[in-house]
């Protein structure tokens, strides 16, 4: 398709407006992290690495990571193996209801997030009996996570069919064989794909962990908003942000790269 000068001009005014409006408050919080300013006058008058070796020094900061660390691993972990079970009943088995199955697996992501946790809350609570804490935080964290699964490993199989699949079963191979050999190998970048999804939406998940995770349990989401208004910690709060925006680039630019080669039919 050709597009008119002026209209090429429009389009990449449009892209530099929407990138300035992501990327620019993203670039404050950064620099603010080496403001000297605890108060963060801006622009900066001086910058100062002195944030930065409080927030490696704080307690509350890395037990908050480590804890969201582990609940994203445990989370994705879980989302793997439901979200991939449910793409296999539904890619490769036809019987009734298929459709609002599928809907029903994919209607987490789609709920509000509030309304998601007020849900998960009430039946850990009143319907299971079950105290709320890490335990439950996983849980609810998978609710949502599986869908991400779900959604790439469906995706793949719909792609690949079972061509592959009935040829090693007539060579001989049996379930498991043809699994290990033939089908995991053609998942592989989508289940990554996938689990990298996963863990970065797990990770800073505020909303859903608040009604779920309990007063014990604090999730590094959960410590940013606690200390985002304490003066002492605001400066800190930004180096924490700082870290995770380098940091986040790695998992969505490996998953934007796995997508895009099954995108392109490599398997």
């Amino acid at each position: 398709m050709t597009l008119s000068r002026p209209t090429r001009v429009v389009l990449l005014l449009a892209l530099i407006v929407g990138l300035a409006v992501v990327y620019i408050p993203l670039l404050v919080v950064v620099v603010n992290s080496f403001n000297v300013d605890a108060t963060f006058a801006w622009p900066p008058d001086h910058l100062t690495t002195e944030w930065w070796s409080k927030a490696i020094d704080n307690t509350g900061a890395r037990d908050a990571i480590w804890t969201s660390v582990k609940a994203g691993l445990l989370a994705t972990l879980v989302a793997l193996i439901l979200g991939t079970l449910a793409a296999f009943a539904l890619a490769r088995f036809r019987f009734f209801g298929r459709d609002a199955v599928s809907l029903l697996v994919i209607l987490p992501i789609a709920l509000p997030g509030i309304v998601t946790g007020i849900a998960l809350n009430n039946a850990f609570r009143t319907v299971i009996g079950i105290e709320l804490g890490f335990v439950t935080l996983v849980i609810a964290h998978a609710t949502f996570c599986i869908v991400v699964v779900f959604n790439n490993v469906i995706a793949r199989l719909r792609r690949l069919g079972g061509n592959f699949e009935e040829a090693s079963m007539d060579l001989g191979a049996d379930t498991f064989t043809t699994f290990r050999l033939v089908t995991f190998p053609m998942l592989r970048s989508a289940l990554l794909a996938g689990g990298l999804l996963a863990f970065a939406l797990s990770f800073d998940e505020i909303i859903v962990t608040t009604f779920t995770a309990g007063a014990e349990i604090q999730t590094l989401p959960i410590w940013i908003f606690n200390n985002l208004f304490r003066p002492n910690q605001a400066p800190i709060v930004n180096v924490v942000g700082s870290a995770l925006i380098v940091l986040s680039v790695i998992p969505i630019y490996l998953a934007q790269r796995l997508s895009g080669e099954t995108s392109g039919g490599r398997l």
